[in-house]
């Protein structure tokens, strides 16, 4: 599918969460270069209108900002009314984040914001796109997920618990959506070069197969409409075959180990 095709199919205008860095910076940059018209979403209104700004001037699409913490349920009806006047063909719900170390050692209301983030609002946004999307016989949703949603992570326990969910939410409205002529696709990114590493108290340079923002999410709009599930990089599906390949338990134990040797000079305890 060719740029005119894909916003043919997909546009005039997409929304994209956790537009303000990382992945979702990428997603919107690439979808203005599309000729995509643009409702970005994230906290940091600043970060948004630095982009919009930029996109605009490069590409002379339409950007709409909304500046919202989706930890805040009601921030789903703040997305819904930028949102209107605009005909929405694309839903990148790409906003989340992660907790990493011993699951005891986790701050209850940050897991409680990180279900919110990473489970809550992707259905919320799903659930507020799709009536329009059905009516309009076509369009897409890409769910950010992770590689951590095959299986139980050791010491990030609660977010490859979220992100469990979003592909299982990917894949059921898959199933649903098909017929209506709308794709969705539950992006599952390993390693990937954002500011989220930093945050979680991880060095980069612990991490193998780093990706960029720009190719992974070049990936998944490559691969929108061979959903359900998308392993972004060879590698990283190469590595997750082989540990769902092997016994549960034997898996957990080489994740654990593995993860435990980048957590512990930071001075977390096994």
């Amino acid at each position: 599918m060719n740029q005119t095709e894909f916003l043919a199919r997909y546009g005039p205008a997409a929304v994209v969460t956790g537009a303000s860095s990382g992945i979702g910076a990428a997603f919107a940059t690439l979808l203005a270069e599309a000729g995509f018209h643009l409702l970005l979403v994230a906290r940091r209104a600043d970060r948004l209108q630095a982009l919009a700004g930029k996109l605009i001037a490069a590409h002379g699409v339409k950007v709409t900002v909304c500046a919202a913490d989706l930890a805040d349920p009601a921030a789903i009806d703040s997305v819904a009314q930028a949102a209107q006047g605009l005909d929405i063909g694309l839903l990148v719900s790409n906003a989340g984040f992660g907790l990493k170390g011993p699951h005891q050692g986790n701050d209850p209301e940050r897991m409680a914001a990180l279900l919110q983030v990473n489970c809550a609002a992707p259905m919320q946004l799903t659930h507020r796109v799709i009536p329009a999307l059905v009516q309009r016989g076509k369009g897409g949703i890409i769910l950010t997920s992770s590689v951590e949603g095959f299986m139980g992570i050791p010491f990030s326990a609660a977010y490859a618990a979220s992100k469990a969910f979003t592909n299982s939410l990917g894949e059921s409205l898959w199933g649903e959506l098909q017929p209506a002529g709308i794709d969705v696709l539950a992006l599952c990114p390993g390693s990937t070069d954002t500011e989220a590493h930093a945050l979680q108290g991880i060095d980069p340079a612990t991490l193998e197969g780093m990706m960029s923002p720009r190719e992974v999410a070049e990936l998944a709009l490559l691969n929108l409409a061979n959903g359900p599930v998308y392993i972004a990089g060879e590698q990283n599906k190469a590595m997750f075959d082989a540990l769902l390949g092997m016994p549960r338990r034997d898996a957990l134990r080489q994740m654990a180990d593995n993860i435990r040797a980048v957590l512990l000079p930071r001075g977390q305890k096994p």
